[in-house]
């Protein structure tokens, strides 16, 4: 049994978020940059252009590289072998993101009650999804989401009847309703299967996936291209003032799921798809 104390957790949690909110995933920046060069929209290729710099600029300041800096959104995979000591680990990732977002002079954009609003002040508390892994190891995800993209997210439950193209159809139909408002080039997270609440679940989780990463099912790694080119057609473009550039990565988690249903969700992600991984 290895012990690991929630001080560690708080430690680790704090400056993920920060570091997250100012720098984006490697593969995702290279992707807008790589984007900037083949863009043929005059307008599209300027918006790019100033996206790079808007990232240059939060990187060289130590600023966010946008003013959402989201929800707090934490995945943990906690293996069976590890002790945690020291108090309560949901206390310890909420010290973590009140710690980081105050300390990091982050915006704290959580409403204390959904309905009657008013401001938590430290932008807690973190939505946290919990597994229980093999090992003796603790791995930590923190994946802050505006909520401009998260706005535009959408499920539908369909038949087993629905075919590939209804689905890619669905897909393409969330991004173009969606327009500019999810600040695009955007990212989508793909959840296929499951049920109502794991299907979500599973869209949340492919954002978290590097963009440069794709499904390890040749069917689903198909279906990716597939969806990224219909969208890509839909010339909403970076910011959406047109271009070919919509989305930058389509990333799909399946589940297996009950015969009588398909639930497709659509995550969507906005150019600043954040999230920072640390393994203690």
């Amino acid at each position: 049994m290895r012990e690991i104390t929630v001080s560690q957790i708080t430690e680790a949690l704090k400056k993920l978020f920060i570091d997250a909110n100012r720098v984006l995933p490697e593969d995702l920046e290279s992707s807008i940059a790589a984007a900037s060069q083949k863009e043929t929209s005059p307008i599209g290729k300027a918006v790019l252009c100033d996206l790079c710099e808007n990232m240059n600029a939060a990187r060289e300041l130590e600023i966010p590289i946008c003013q959402d800096t989201g929800m707090a959104v934490v995945f943990a995979e906690i293996g069976q072998e590890v002790h945690l000591t020291g108090g309560s680990f949901e206390d310890a990732v909420n010290e973590g993101v009140r710690q980081g977002y105050l300390e990091g002079r982050l915006r704290c954009s959580v409403a204390a009650d959904p309905i009657r609003r008013g401001n938590t002040g430290d932008n807690t508390p973190a939505v946290i999804h919990l597994r229980l892994v093999s090992g003796d190891k603790l791995t930590i995800t923190a994946a802050p989401k505006g909520f401009g993209s998260e706005n535009m997210s959408r499920i539908k439950m369909f038949t087993p009847s629905a075919g590939v193209d209804e689905i890619i159809d669905f897909v393409a139909e969330t991004v173009r309703a969606a327009g500019g408002n999810p600040c695009p080039p955007v990212v989508l997270g793909v959840g296929i299967g499951g049920d109502f609440e794991k299907c979500a679940l599973l869209a949340k989780q492919a954002l978290c996936r590097p963009v440069s990463q794709r499904n390890s099912d040749p069917f689903y790694i198909d279906l990716e291209k597939r969806m990224l080119e219909r969208v890509n057609e839909l010339n909403v473009g970076p910011q959406g003032f047109g271009g070919l550039t919509t989305a930058l990565a389509v990333n799909i988690e399946q589940f297996p799921t009950h015969i009588a249903g398909l639930p497709v969700a659509v995550n969507v992600g906005c150019h600043v798809t954040r999230h920072k991984k640390i393994t203690i």
